[in-house]
């Protein structure tokens, strides 16, 4: 199964930033009668994991990120990555080709301002754009005294001539044992929230919220359960599904027709014409220009706004707790294992980033319930571990040397929950700099870990207490500390996250990650990631308002062997030997003797 997943990647991006692929483009551009076209990471829902029939940039360029953008002028190009994909942009993009800009620093729409020329007709598919960032593109179009043309029909889908077929997964029903609450029942709740936002409409464009919303899981995209399906709710009538029914068996479709209409996909478009007068409710973050146009063509009223289904969603429910608690136990054993095998085979020097990667997806697939790793793992060893989201593949492939650090990011998916845990490792000696770093990062984890804060604070509030131990040695970050994790959804979840950007309140139920790190280009790289659930702290003497703490769902040792102790307060210290204690303790018991043993040496006191 995993040797699969590394062959397609592979061969889906060799030769893929070949200078032929951009000159065929610019030809097709030509001939059109545009100078330019923008170029996103997207489908038409802005899904975080494309289908293969999607990844048109990867197909241009050669970048694999899951962020980024790439514009392509008749005389120059750029792609646009954020700060975790820096260095890997740099190694997989032809730098004779493509400029390599910061998406969040210089962002096409400013690149296009500085570099169009005034007459310059560029194309972008409304479909693979969000209005808002439409609207970015044409007033820097307008600025540069050039226009901003949707295309009928996107120009790569013209050149890419072995495309694969879009995908066609299974649709499958969301038992309640693991929903713990009736797709009736959410969208009795969804409506009354529309009733609040005067929305006669909701467009979900969304498909995780469709997911939630229908109660139904898919297999239409890599590591998230997610069929490729839109929705339309009324805030008086049924709704309506659109999927492809070949997705559907006789027992799902039924199940869905007992609360909802189900329909084609291509009947959307038709659907939404005939809603003239209608306040419609768009998605700002997940829908497609296209919709916009097709509803403000016909006479209806969007309204773009925050989807009220993505803050409905991350706020868990009991049932969903409650297996939340019981997938972290069981992700538990199998990084013990993996941590206590890699232990024992690393100081060998035999093992390889593909061989870590290899190992814990099977410990993991040992339990008999995986369904899915959350994401591609990262393995990254010694100068690879500074890639913030490093992707291994068999050219990259390298050894794990001695006295080096091994970043393992990973996760999984089963169908009682979803897990993203980072371990930091050490093989043989570690610097005196990287247990200083090491230290650090572990400080900011703590702090987070264990704040005391009110309700209606914001993850961005949040964030700097990450970032504290570092700033003060000069030293930073470029990534947001934690985002929102889903139950059997994507590992990556919205609305709220801990960020410079989190703007969203914090509410008891979310689970969020918790992920400081630091990054030596071209040395080493250290994050320490575990999952936290929002709950209720017990009010001190005094308190004048609720306060929310976290509990850390993850259960795995942190490498003592990293910690410098000078630098922790007795506090922090404590909090160590805490974590490490109830990790000894609920996962010890299901271990066998040997990696108990492991286990009781790696948490023992500091």
């Amino acid at each position: 199964m995993f040797e699969a997943r590394f062959q397609s990647f592979d061969d889906a991006n060799e030769g893929a930033s070949a200078p032929s692929r951009i000159a065929a483009l610019r030809a097709e551009l030509k001939r059109r009668g545009l100078d330019g076209f923008v170029v996103p990471r997207a489908d038409r829902q802005q899904n975080e994991y494309l289908p293969a029939s999607e990844e048109r940039l990867a197909w241009l360029s050669g970048f694999s990120g899951s962020a980024g953008a790439a514009i392509v002028l008749s005389e120059r190009a750029a792609l646009f990555v954020d700060g975790r994909y820096t260095v890997q942009a740099a190694t997989q993009v032809d730098g004779k080709i493509f400029t390599i800009a910061h998406l969040v620093d210089s962002p096409p729409d400013k690149w296009l301002e500085q570099n169009l020329k005034s007459g310059a007709r560029v194309g972008y598919d409304p479909w693979l754009h969000t209005s808002e960032n439409a609207e970015k593109l044409r007033r820097a179009c307008a600025i540069a005294g050039a226009e901003l043309v949707a295309v009928e029909d996107n120009p790569i889908d013209a050149l890419w001539r072995d495309r694969p077929a879009p995908p066609a997964g299974r649709v499958a029903l969301r038992d309640l044992k693991f929903a713990g609450e009736s797709a009736a029942d959410k969208l009795k709740r969804i409506r009354a929230e529309m009733a609040k936002l005067r929305a006669d409409v909701l467009v979900v464009s969304d498909p995780q919220n469709v997911a939630w919303a229908f109660n139904i899981r898919g297999a239409d995209v890599a590591h998230t359960p997610l069929a490729l399906a839109f929705a339309t709710l009324p805030r008086e009538g049924r709704p309506a599904l659109y999927v492809d029914g070949a997705k559907l068996d006789n027992r799902t479709r039924h199940a869905i027709e007992a609360f909802s209409d189900v329909r084609a996909p291509d009947e959307l478009a038709r659907d939404l014409s005939a809603l003239k007068g209608k306040a419609v409710r768009l998605d700002q973050a997940s829908a497609a220009d296209a919709l916009t146009r097709l509803l403000s063509e016909a006479g209806g009223k969007p309204v773009r706004g925050a989807d009220p289904i993505a803050l409905m969603k991350s706020v868990k429910n009991a049932t969903e707790v409650a297996n939340a608690r019981e997938v972290h136990l069981r992700d538990g054993v199998a990084m013990a294992r993996f941590l206590a095998w890699f232990d024992a085979e690393a100081p060998k020097g035999k093992l390889t980033e593909i061989d870590a990667v290899q190992a814990l997806e099977s410990f993991r697939r040992d339990s008999g319930l995986l369904k899915d790793i959350s994401f591609p793992t990262i393995a990254g060893a010694g100068p690879h571990g500074a890639i913030v989201h490093y992707r291994v593949t068999r050219a990259s492939n390298r050894k794990i040397g001695l006295n080096e650090l091994l970043l393992v990011d990973s996760g999984a998916q089963y169908e009682d929950g979803t897990t993203d845990i980072t371990r930091t490792v050490a093989v043989g000696t570690p610097s005196d700099e990287m247990r200083d770093r090491f230290t650090r990062v572990l400080k900011g984890h703590i702090a987070i870990a264990s704040a005391l804060f009110p309700e209606h604070t914001s993850g961005a509030q949040l964030d700097p207490l990450a970032r504290t131990a570092l700033w003060q040695a000069g030293l930073d970050f470029d990534h947001g500390t934690g985002h929102g994790v889903g139950s059997y959804l994507s590992v990556h979840e919205g609305p709220a996250r801990i960020s410079k950007l989190g703007t969203v309140a914090l509410q008891r139920g979310m689970i969020l990650s918790n992920e400081p790190g630091y990054y030596k280009t071209g040395s080493y790289g250290i994050r320490i990631e575990n999952l936290l659930l929002v709950i209720a702290a017990p009010a001190p003497p005094g308190a004048e308002k609720p306060l929310h703490a976290f509990e850390t769902l993850t259960l795995a040792p942190i490498d003592r062997r990293l910690i410098d102790t000078r630098l922790l307060t007795a506090a922090e210290r404590a909090w160590v030997d805490g974590y490490h204690g109830r990790v000894a303790e609920r996962i010890g018991p299901l271990l066998d003797a040997p990696t108990k043993a492991w286990l009781d040496a790696a948490t023992r006191p500091l």
